[in-house]
């Protein structure tokens, strides 16, 4: 039963650090084409958790955007996170 518990907290991390990923891309998308980044942030939250910290960096030349949530199995909220994160990066339109 430990086993099959620890193998779904797993499976509910990998789903997370996949929803980073796709949340940091389209993130970078949008502020790379200049979307203000208070909206950018909060794009990023809704496609992934909403106590997600979202990091937005943009100047001349690139814009990065990275995507840490710390994901707790449903079943057991007295066991220790687990910290995932994402990044991504793209061209600053000008």
């Amino acid at each position: 039963m430990l086993v099959l518990a620890a193998a779904l907290w797993a499976i509910q991390a990998v789903g997370a650090q996949l929803e980073c990923v796709d949340a940091a891309r389209a993130a970078a998308r949008a502020a790379a084409r200049g979307e203000p980044l208070d909206q950018v942030r909060d794009v990023a939250r809704s496609a992934t958790h909403p106590d997600a910290h979202v990091d937005v960096t943009r100047d001349t030349e690139t814009t990065k955007v990275q995507i840490t949530v710390q994901v707790r199995p449903a079943w057991g909220s007295s066991l220790p996170a687990v910290r995932v994160s994402a990044s991504a990066t793209a061209d600053t339109e000008s």
